[in-house]
């Protein structure tokens, strides 16, 4: 036998469980808070609320009820009606979405190639290489259940060159490569 069986203290097993009544939102935001919220709403979801976190320089931050699930993140995101993040690709981990209240469409490709509409319980798993956005596309506030497995690190997303554009165009310099230096943009196409 090459496990153990064991019965984790009242701690240990405290330690393993979020409440959505006690989430916070991402510590990330935190670091840039001298940037818009209207620059951070394209780049996340107006709130996620970090349930599981590797112990790891994740760009969700790092303050979540549970730290450490063997590669999994958890998260729960909150869109009001035409809010969602841009493009951008997770390059070595699986990105699955289960919507739990509203719709959602998703937008997959640079340029944009196909679109879904997602409504609640209805899931989408999204494979690592893919550029993929999403937003709310319902007339009430959408929440969205988020898992992220594999190694999640910051350098794992990154956000096609049109991105930084729009947003130096909309926000300046500065404001782009702050999100430039929290997840990287690809290099422009030809």
């Amino acid at each position: 036998m090459g496990y153990e069986i064991y019965t984790p203290t009242a701690e240990e097993l405290d330690a393993r469980i979020g409440r959505f009544n006690e989430l916070k939102p991402m510590s990330t935001a935190d670091d840039l808070s001298w940037v818009p919220q209207k620059a951070w709403e394209i780049f996340f979801a107006q709130t996620i609320k970090a349930v599981i976190l590797e112990d790891t320089k994740s760009p969700f931050g790092n303050d979540a009820p549970i730290i450490g699930a063997e590669g999994t993140t958890m998260f729960i995101s909150e869109m009001p009606p035409g809010q969602g993040p841009c493009l951008h690709s997770h390059n070595n981990t699986y990105e699955t979405f289960m919507v739990l209240q509203g719709t959602i469409e998703y937008r997959i490709g640079e340029p944009i190639v196909h679109k879904r509409v997602l409504n609640k319980w209805d899931v989408f798993s999204c494979p690592p290489g893919i550029y993929r956005e999403f937003s709310n596309v319902g007339d009430e506030t959408a929440f969205q259940l988020t898992v992220l497995t594999g190694p999640v690190e910051r350098d794992d997303v990154s956000m096609p060159h049109s991105v930084k554009e729009r947003v130096a165009n909309e926000f300046g310099d500065d404001v782009a490569n702050a999100f430039g230096a929290l997840m990287p943009f690809d290099p422009p196409t030809a």
